[in-house]
């Protein structure tokens, strides 16, 4: 034993491969067998016959790997194991999906493979290797939704896609819906160069059409547009613009030294107890900023309605109402998911990485927002009619 020499990592891969290239070779020769009728060496009572073997080179786990597919005259056998054109193993796919849905790019992909187990695969091969989800993402898009949610929350995330040549930036609209359990799911995504209230009125007939009948309230990031869509398409929904947003807004043309004195003015008017209140805040705030910003006052005063819609509502329903930090959030975790990916080659390919990461984000899932229970009690009364 003592004189025994130690086995080197790479005879052990040798075998390892040795191994799975028999096992794929005799699973070959089973799949044929049992097609054309008879075992290999025995006389044909069948009206096909064996027809030799055409060589393939398939990638998998143990790297490049050469298999003689088996044939029949009429050409007629397809295996189930390797499929025809097929050059990946199927546990490969999966890794490939897999670290493509980790936000990894084509070209990294490509070079792990490469290191890991000797592949030669080309980006455009990932790239058409994961194309397979995107089946799953039209279906994923198309499926039914409930036919009520308490919130739907409205935003956009930007990419870089190339069209014709030139690169153009994309919006990607993300929906996001608050079930009557209490639990938060993903509506889908939506892609255009536009906002208008033409555009967003197909989408809310696409979410009628999967079902979706009634929302109870909308909170948007002034889409434009957008209100005069919902108006049209849900009549009795409320909108709320994100608060989050129009101090945002307003303060991108304040000068450095006014912001913190401007914004916490503008809290007292946002922060009242009741909208009472608030329009006496929003008067005094007036008064104080007209004459040097009146762009941040007009901005108040013309969203006003859907900037206020919260104060009628009991205090934990506002705080999930009013800001659309759920969808940033989220939005938060899909630019994570691509910030590798600078560039996309096309639209699907923005949506492919999208839904990926949606849907492991939907795995976490499971569990009723915090302190559901008392927030449902009081939607059960203000909706008492709709529910």
């Amino acid at each position: 034993m003592k004189n025994e020499k130690p086995v080197k990592a790479e005879e052990v891969r040798a075998k390892i491969k040795r191994l799975v290239q028999q096992t794929l070779q005799e699973a070959l020769e089973g799949e044929l067998e049992e097609f054309v009728g008879y075992p290999k060496h025995q006389s044909n009572t069948s009206d096909n016959a064996r027809n030799g073997y055409s060589v393939k080179t398939v990638q998998t786990d143990s790297g490049p790997m050469e298999l003689e597919v088996p044939r029949d005259r009429k050409s007629d056998f397809q295996p189930k194991l390797i499929r025809k054109r097929q050059t990946v193993l199927d546990d490969v796919e999966d890794k490939i999906v897999a670290m493509y849905a980790k936000g990894m790019t084509t070209r990294d992909i490509q070079e792990i493979l490469g290191d890991m187990y000797g592949m030669e695969i080309s980006p455009s091969l990932v790239s058409r290797l994961t194309d397979r989800v995107l089946p799953r993402l039209e279906e994923w898009q198309n499926r039914p939704l409930q036919e009520r949610y308490v919130i739907v929350w409205f935003d956009c995330i930007f990419y870089k896609v190339r069209h014709e040549g030139k690169v153009e930036n994309k919006a990607i609209y993300v929906l996001i819906g608050l079930g009557l359990d209490g639990k938060k799911e993903l509506l889908g995504f939506w892609i255009n160069k536009t906002e208008s209230s033409s555009y967003w009125l197909g989408v809310f007939n696409e979410l009628k059409g999967r079902g979706l009948k009634d929302v109870f309230i909308f909170s948007v990031d002034g889409l434009s547009g957008i209100e005069k869509a919902i108006n049209a398409a849900y009549p009795e929904s409320d909108v709320q613009r994100c608060i989050v947003h129009q101090i945002r807004n307003c303060l991108k043309y304040v000068s450095w030294k006014e912001k913190k004195e401007l914004a916490k003015d503008m809290k007292t008017v946002y922060a009242a107890s009741t909208e009472e209140e608030a329009k006496d805040q929003m008067d005094r705030f007036e008064q104080k900023w007209q004459s040097t910003y009146p762009h941040v006052i007009k901005s108040w005063r013309t969203n006003w309605d859907s900037l206020t819609a919260f104060f009628r509502y009991p205090v934990e329903i506002r705080k999930i109402m009013y800001t659309t930090n759920v969808i940033e959030s989220v939005n938060s975790k899909f630019r994570k998911a691509t910030s590798a990916r600078r560039l996309f080659p096309t639209d699907d390919a923005i949506l492919k990485s999208l839904f990926m990461a949606a849907m492991e984000l939907e795995k976490k899932w499971t569990m009723s927002m915090r302190g559901w229970p008392k927030i449902y009690s009081q939607i059960a009364i203000l909706f008492e009619d709709r529910i």
